[in-house]
């Protein structure tokens, strides 16, 4: 399993390269070519030297302009240390392969994303010998998707997209609209995915939303982080544990729940109703919408 949102920031690429292109194009606007085929390279820079050098994700794109090395870097932080090392490793791969390396950075912070961008400079001041820019994607730039339609048009920047903005105001709409498009993903994909997402989601309540989405998608069943959701569930109870997801959810979007509503879903043990409240959860207006299938 992905363990940390810095492994899955970076490995989303890995999963799915093309999505690399689709940033770069989309997002920041550079006329990158299009690739005719991807090769994930080893991520080893370390030379004869005992000082160990390692890129996040380095990836070999085929196009009709050449070949390109693309370095993908998951950054959580400021790290000065980074920057200096970020023209090493395009010095070292441009040497060693030949080829034009860029160098992508992947935040889930503003400020951090600013600090990547930065142009650094090496040599004398206002004429460098060396300047390296980095290309960005952060809460900044990726697009906020939370539409069902958009997210099942392109499901991996759809997922970049929730693991980028999870904490954000958009958090319960973009969840949601993901958790829709993953139905018409391959059972591994999707997996890969959920599991990318839950890596990022730094919001308690946020990746408790996204757990409670995912107990409803079959495949999810599948993924080892299923287990540990089951293993909840049946000390808790069930329909217990369902019926604190919908009420959970209600509260998560700020919708007010009367003492009957919660006294009704709380006495329920019937796992298909609990099964549609939760899913109307999502998008009633009223609480009480639950009962009734209202709601936007």
């Amino acid at each position: 399993m992905v363990s940390s949102s810095h492994e899955a920031l970076h490995r989303i690429f890995q999963k799915d390269p093309a999505l690399l292109t689709r940033a770069l194009q989309h997002v920041l606007g550079i006329p990158f070519p299009e690739p005719r085929e991807f090769a994930a390279m080893n991520v080893d820079l370390t030379e004869i030297e005992p000082v160990e050098l390692r890129v996040d994700t380095l990836l070999r794109a085929e196009t009709d302009e050449g070949v390109y090395l693309l370095v993908v870097e998951s950054q959580g932080k400021k790290d000065e240390g980074k920057r200096r090392s970020w023209p090493y490793y395009l010095s070292y791969l441009h040497a060693k392969y030949q080829c034009d390396p860029v160098l992508i950075v992947i935040t889930q912070n503003s400020a951090t994303a600013r600090w990547a961008a930065e142009p650094i400079h090496l040599g004398v001041r206002g004429c460098p010998s060396l300047t390296v820019r980095p290309l960005v994607l952060g809460p900044d730039n990726v697009p906020v998707i939370a539409d069902e339609r958009e997210a099942e048009r392109d499901v991996p920047l759809a997922v970049l997209s929730a693991m980028t903005h999870g904490r954000g105001p958009m958090a319960a709409a973009i969840l949601e609209s993901l958790a829709a498009a993953l139905r018409t993903s391959d059972a591994e994909s999707a997996a890969a995915f959920v599991q990318f997402v839950d890596s990022c989601l730094a919001d308690p309540q946020a990746q408790q939303m996204w757990r409670d989405l995912m107990t409803a998608i079959n495949y999810f069943w599948r993924h080892p982080l299923a287990e540990q959701v089951r293993e909840e569930g049946r000390e808790e109870g069930r329909a217990q544990e369902r019926a604190e997801s919908v009420l959970r959810t209600l509260q998560w979007r700020g919708i007010d729940v009367p003492e009957a509503v919660r006294d009704r879903v709380f006495t329920s043990t019937d796992m298909d109703e609990l099964g549609t409240w939760l899913e109307r959860s999502y998008q009633v207006d009223d609480a009480w919408e639950l009962f009734n299938g209202g709601g936007s």
